[in-house]
């Protein structure tokens, strides 16, 4: 569960666009927005405070108990999006989410296998095809992650999210139906097994063997 709070303390500032923007992480801080019951504030903070805070056990679903300057007001906050750059991976900008403790909030999670799959050791593809899932929870018992076992994994078989262990408190808001992860056969197999099931329907021809003309039909006599 998340259930982790971390005061975080932050900076209001005045100027907003893209050289002030540029100024702020030349020092350090990542520009963004606090979103809270009343206007959205522009915010600052120092990234390698962020980067802690959001490194403990509830990950990025850690409960931020925001300040802004010397206020003594404390803004319960979640990490609502954030932006990096796509090289260096350096967060460029943030938007925080000011959120109440006794209200269910949406968050999207990871999904994380665990186990071997056995069609995979045999040489099956295996396949995530989602990583992240909808849920709605109390902001504290929104999960860092959800687990999924594969260990009984066949090839050819798939596991969807009627299929993740339900966690007491916590909703998954995607369809039950939707397939997490797949082992597939390798497409050479799935090509070899086609011959093999066309083969049997008949007998193949020897070589060198020319196939029988069809039989011409009769000319009719009428006219």
């Amino acid at each position: 569960m998340a259930g982790e709070r971390v005061k975080l303390e932050v900076l209001a500032r005045e100027t907003r666009g893209d050289g002030p923007a540029r100024r702020l992480r030349a020092e350090g801080l990542i520009p963004g927005i606090l979103y809270g019951r009343s206007e959205p504030q522009a915010i600052s903070v120092e990234e390698r405070e962020l980067r802690r805070a959001l490194h403990g056990p509830g990950g990025m679903h850690t409960i931020l108990d925001v300040v802004v300057g010397d206020q003594a007001q404390t803004h319960p906050s979640v990490l609502k999006d954030f932006q990096q750059h796509a090289v260096s991976g350096r967060l460029l900008h943030i938007d925080l989410q000011e959120v109440r403790l006794d209200q269910p909030i949406t968050a999207s999670v990871s999904v994380q296998l665990l186990g071997e799959s056995p069609g995979a050791k045999e040489g099956g593809i295996l396949s995530q095809q989602i990583r992240e899932v909808s849920v709605e929870a109390l902001p504290m018992e929104v999960p860092e992650r959800l687990e999924l076992d594969i260990s009984s994994l066949q090839m050819g078989d798939s596991l969807r999210l009627a299929d993740v262990a339900p966690i007491e408190g916590v909703t998954y808001l995607d369809d039950p139906d939707t397939v997490l992860v797949t082992v597939s056969a390798p497409r050479a197999l799935e090509v070899e097994e086609v011959v093999v099931e066309e083969g049997e329907e008949g007998e193949a021809l020897a070589e060198g063997e020319a196939a029988p003309a069809a039989e011409a039909e009769p000319e009719s006599s009428e006219g």
